[in-house]
């Protein structure tokens, strides 16, 4: 019997959170070949992944306050632990950013579906 996949591990895998092991999104999150798409159901075992309409608007919340304390808590140990200047802070976030954007849309989608859907070992065995 194989064993499942931790909550955090089926998170940061973008894994369906129902059975843990058919995936969130079609691409890889560095592929710029359709980079927000998502399949309508888990191939797995039919989860859908868009429950109802505006159903990952929560999302922006979890990718706001994951951001926002990342941002706060990098720029402050820059500044005051190594003593980077303000300038060289906030440009090396927003190069953080800019190349990590689609992996923090990712991330919170993930994030809040596992939150509002709960695993079910018997739907990994189908």
């Amino acid at each position: 019997m194989p064993k499942s996949k931790s909550l955090l591990s089926s998170i940061f895998n973008m894994t369906c959170p129902r059975c843990r092991e058919g995936d969130l999104f079609e691409t890889s999150s560095y592929s710029f070949d359709r980079p927000f798409d998502m399949p309508d159901h888990c191939p797995h075992c039919g989860q859908s992944y868009l429950p109802e309409p505006g159903f990952y608007y929560g999302a922006m919340f979890v990718s706001y306050i994951i951001s926002a304390w990342g941002i706060l808590l990098f720029m402050m140990f820059m500044h005051w632990i190594i003593g980077w200047s303000l300038t060289t802070c906030v440009v090396v976030v927003l190069i953080i950013s800019a190349i990590n954007f689609v992996w923090f849309f990712r991330f919170s989608r993930s994030v809040w579906i596992h939150i509002i859907v709960k695993y079910r070992p018997e739907a990994a065995k189908q």
